[in-house]
């Protein structure tokens, strides 16, 4: 498989924020998402077989992985490296954009379903039975970059029921979106979401790698 970066972090994102994690940077992605912050991840990386990679999980010691990209399902082993790491006991997450199948990941594993927004101008690439199968141990994920964005995210929320298949988040674009307004759009509507920043921009500078 073509890996951009294997590392031990701090979960920035989703339910898991706050909890050790390994993330699994695979590489490629088809999108080209407008707020994209792993462009490095689009091209390069290393050669990197599936027992190698579960090796370098295994030695953290860390209970919690998140493969990630990129869009780690763009390489067909990705199915494979998923089932493989669930089956070392781990707590696996699976940060996808949606634009690809689903069907085939394990079941076990936590799908983060990143659903684009027009602001991404990818929000066209949408595989929208992606969000129908949701279940209840996977999440939607909005990255908001405006009001448009959010008008659009609550819509589809409504329309697609999203909130009583898995946890909904909604995040603000980091430096586009003031993280307040976004908090205060929520709180006017009552909205069944549940708000979030990148924590690990909070920790570390934005434009470090590897964490």
């Amino acid at each position: 498989m073509r890996v951009t970066e294997i590392f031990h972090s701090i979960q920035g994102e989703s339910t898991f924020a706050g909890r050790p994690c390994v993330f699994v940077r695979l590489t490629g992605c088809p999108l080209r998402c407008t707020w994209c912050d792993t462009e490095y991840a689009f091209y390069g990386g290393s050669d990197v077989s599936l027992e190698a990679i579960v090796d370098r999980v295994r030695s953290y010691g860390c209970p919690l992985v998140e493969v990630t990209g990129g869009e780690p399902l763009a390489q067909s082993e990705c199915l494979t490296l998923v089932a493989r790491l669930c089956d070392e006991g781990l707590t696996v997450l699976l940060e996808t954009s949606g634009a690809l199948e689903t069907a085939g990941v394990d079941p076990r594993a936590h799908i983060i379903l990143d659903v684009k927004c027009p602001g991404s101008g990818m929000s066209d690439r949408m595989h929208w039975p992606n969000v129908e199968r949701l279940r209840p141990h996977d999440e939607a994920k909005f990255v908001i970059n405006d009001r448009v964005d959010y008008e659009w995210a609550k819509e589809r929320v409504e329309r697609f029921q999203i909130d009583r298949r898995c946890p909904v988040l909604f995040s603000p674009v980091f430096g586009t979106l003031e993280p307040r307004q976004l908090a205060e759009w929520v709180l006017a509507d009552r909205l069944p979401v549940r708000y979030q920043l990148q924590l690990h921009k909070l920790i570390w500078s934005p434009d470090m790698r590897g964490v």
